[in-house]
């Protein structure tokens, strides 16, 4: 393999600390090239960067229609939420409405990601349950699509459970990726990874925000994704969160979406291109550092000034005292 230039450093003192190596690509709808950098036809695993995608087979299947799914609530099937009320209240009246429950989710459960939500369940004396795992909300659209489909409600995670083969014809449509002979695994959440090429998932990103070649079911999912994660970026994260910060600060000109171990999907529906950018060790503020870096070069983001917490990641000592930086090597 080849080794994968520097995407961000990490300073502390006189002294580069970390390196960072990754890769990234830049398409438009048209398959054209725009930048790239590093092995971009490598194949990776999208992880929750894949999610918007996922989403699409929930809206043209009929069952968002069916189950009256808002666009707030496809916001939130498209997340990685924060844990925060608004997220949790929201997966728990939508699964309500479909007369079901925390207990059908096959997430698992951890702590919110948000640090206040966190803290507040400890002072009430409550536990984290499936509800504050990020990914419930993708769960909740996963179990909309089962009980349409009038499959099993459980084991919905599984690979070949009829919800996750509906999904699996999107994803590889979508990336252009053979799923069949695609290398394949689990997520943290419990359902299938499928490896794709960074250059897929950069392809699938610019379809998505300009699907004019797509069947018309297809079309019409694919705007009812873009609109929502435009018009409810608090739903796409949560507070003081990356993706909802730029889908906010761009006024929703860039769309985007992280996933685990240093994985970050882009859309500039302007300018109709989709971004694939993984950092080789999963380091997610140099991932964050290195995509706000290269959106600015290409001069997608112009208020830079509303990005400098992000060009700029400070590190802080226990004294709250910052001691070093993570910043773009691009």
């Amino acid at each position: 393999m080849s080794v994968n230039p520097i995407l961000a450093h990490l300073i502390r003192g006189d002294l580069i600390e970390n390196r960072y190596r990754g890769s990234y690509v830049v398409v438009d709808s048209d398959d054209n090239l725009i930048a790239a950098t590093g092995s971009f036809r490598s194949i990776i695993y999208p992880r929750s960067s894949l999610k918007p995608i996922q989403t699409l087979a929930m809206i043209e299947s009929g069952a968002a229609d069916k189950y009256n799914v808002t666009d707030t609530e496809i916001a939130l099937a498209c997340a990685s939420h924060s844990g925060e009320a608004a997220h949790v209240n929201l997966v728990k009246q939508w699964l309500e409405r479909m007369e079901l429950s925390e207990a059908d989710l096959e997430c698992g459960a951890h702590a919110p990601l948000d640090r206040k939500s966190a803290k507040a369940l400890i002072v009430n004396g409550e536990k984290p349950n499936c509800l504050h795992n990020t990914c419930s909300g993708k769960h909740a659209g996963f179990l909309t699509l089962a009980k349409f489909q009038s499959a099993s409600l459980k084991n919905y995670t599984a690979f070949d459970h009829p919800t996750q083969t509906a999904i699996n014809e999107v994803i590889a449509h979508m990336t252009q990726t053979d799923v069949s002979r695609a290398p394949k695994g689990a997520d943290g959440c419990q359902i299938p990874v499928i490896g794709v090429e960074l250059m897929g998932l950069a392809k699938a990103m610019a379809t998505l925000v300009d699907s004019k070649r797509l069947p018309k079911v297809r079309q019409e999912a694919c705007h009812r994704v873009v609109r929502s994660m435009q018009q409810h970026p608090f739903f796409v994260a949560g507070t003081g969160r990356f993706c909802t910060d730029i889908i906010e600060k761009t006024n929703g000109e860039v769309l985007v979406k992280m996933g685990a171990d240093g994985v970050f999907s882009a859309s500039v529906p302007k300018r109709k291109w989709g971004i694939a950018l993984k950092i080789d060790d999963g380091n997610l503020r140099a991932a964050e550092v290195s995509l706000i870096s290269l959106l600015v070069r290409l001069q997608v983001i112009s208020n830079v000034d509303s990005f400098t917490n992000y060009l700029e990641f400070p590190i802080h000592n226990w004294n709250g005292n910052i001691v070093g930086k993570i910043q773009s090597s691009l």
